[in-house]
């Protein structure tokens, strides 16, 4: 018994569908690279705007002006190119320090840490909650030499009698400074070591290390 030959019948509607679905695919792979692509230009611009407003602060060189600092009760400090200026008084402790900025925008500072000491060894990183805000906002332009300023007022405190012994037996001591840039970003906490010069009663100032707050360190 012979039987019919069966005659293939083309499903169009499954093929369209799966080309539909190929297609579909392809576009959110193309749709995904070009996203992709995108974000790193946008990452690659923010940083390049960034970098184009970061200030970071050096210690002024010697040959710089020489800078009268003055303070909120009316006492003065001279504080000389690539120095530091300590001075204490039954009533307060006055520091200040010649600051150059070398970065590539302006920068503000934000607060200041004492630590009566010289620090060598690496230690942990400052939390910005242990800095003393400053009573007022200090600028630096790019290129150009400024100050920063603080004074302990409380003869009772232990911060105040540290500063004031090592002022007076002519000691070493480290000012960390937390800053950023205009729009308040991008800051950082540089490490400056103060030693007393061999001679006169100045004080010479150092760079030791920069801490980024907001961004990766580079080390």
């Amino acid at each position: 018994m012979a039987f019919p030959r069966l005659r293939r019948v083309t499903d169009w509607a499954t093929i369209s569908a799966i080309a539909t679905a190929g297609g579909t695919l392809v576009l959110a792979a193309a749709t995904f690279a070009s996203v992709t692509s995108a974000n790193r230009a946008a990452r690659v611009a923010e940083r390049s705007l960034l970098a184009g407003m970061r200030p970071l602060l050096m210690p002024s060189r010697l040959q710089d002006a020489a800078q009268k600092v003055g303070f909120a009760d009316g006492h003065w400090l001279t504080v000389e190119g690539g120095r530091a200026a300590a001075q204490a008084t039954p009533e307060a402790v006055y520091l200040a320090m010649s600051l150059r900025n070398v970065g590539t925008g302006m920068a503000v500072l934000h607060g200041w840490r004492f630590i009566p000491r010289a620090v060598i060894r690496e230690e942990l990183r400052p939390d910005v909650d242990d800095f003393i805000r400053l009573s007022r906002d200090l600028y630096l332009p790019v290129g150009e030499i400024g100050f920063w300023q603080g004074s302990f007022r409380d003869p009772r405190s232990a911060e105040f009698g540290e500063a004031a012994a090592l002022i007076e037996a002519r000691g070493p001591f480290t000012v960390e400074l937390l800053y950023g840039d205009f729009e308040g970003g991008q800051r950082t906490i540089t490490r400056f070591g103060v030693h007393p010069t061999e001679h006169g009663d100045g004080w010479l100032a150092s760079a030791g290390r920069h801490t980024n707050v907001d961004r990766a360190d580079p080390r």
